[in-house]
């Protein structure tokens, strides 16, 4: 016998494939910019993660802590749909990303 879930949430009747977008609008990480991940360059993109952590109030964490979280949440959650091209352009923005807030940028071969 399968156990019915339970939820408090008004949008538990939404499709179980949106919860990802609903992280990217409602997570306590930050308040991002609209379309931060479509941006053509690595560095705007890490730039713009920059910008949206410091100046969120929603956070719970260190403005890189929560930039990097987002970041590295929209690669996972994108996984298969992400075409080889992007992928590149948002693994580099981890490294601008770390480079933007002074932290140690990893060495690549």
């Amino acid at each position: 016998m399968k156990k019915k879930r339970k939820s408090s949430s008004p949008s538990a009747n939404a499709s179980p494939k949106k919860w990802s977008a609903k992280v990217g609008r409602e997570s306590d990480a930050l308040d991002l910019e609209k379309g931060v991940f479509t941006k053509g360059s690595a560095k705007e993109i890490a730039h713009s993660l920059k910008q949206s952590a410091e100046n969120s109030e929603r956070r719970k964490s260190s403005p890189f802590r929560s930039a990097m979280s987002m970041l590295n949440f929209f690669i996972n959650r994108a996984g298969k749909n992400l075409g080889s091209a992007r992928e590149k352009t948002l693994e580099r923005a981890k490294s601008e990303l770390r480079e933007e807030f002074g932290r140690d940028v990893r060495r690549r071969k």
